[in-house]
């Protein structure tokens, strides 16, 4: 099922907001100031490809994950997370899209506090 989840997941946008978070995660990590957002990025990019299958532990974060954090939650976090919230409303309009749903609250989540967060 999650084959066929991603799959699906890949043709109704999924491959191009990845290929975007990996393009942005490249170019911050161009500078020498945004390497670890640029990181946070790319890490995301690789949940978008696949997020059928995979599990998002917030938290063991220390000092500079946390200022990390704060800094990502005031520039860019709120407006991904609100963006994938907006797609989460969205998809559950229809049944077939309530698993597509989840999957954008879990990207939310990942919006908000990237730094310190486990993907298995």
């Amino acid at each position: 099922m999650n084959i066929i989840g991603n799959i699906i997941w890949w043709i109704f946008g999924g491959l191009i907001t990845a290929a975007l978070w990996l393009i942005i995660g490249i170019i911050l990590c161009c500078t020498v100031v945004f390497i670890p957002f640029g990181l946070q990025c790319i890490k995301t990019a690789r949940l978008i490809l696949w997020p059928f299958g995979s599990e998002i532990i917030i938290g063991q974060f220390g000092f500079g994950g946390f200022v990390f954090n704060i800094i990502w939650i005031l520039l860019i976090g709120w407006e991904l997370a609100i963006a994938h919230l907006i797609g989460a409303v969205l998809c559950t309009l229809t049944v077939i899209g309530i698993p597509f749903a989840i999957q954008h609250v879990k990207l939310a989540k990942l919006s908000l506090l990237p730094f310190g967060a486990k993907i298995r």
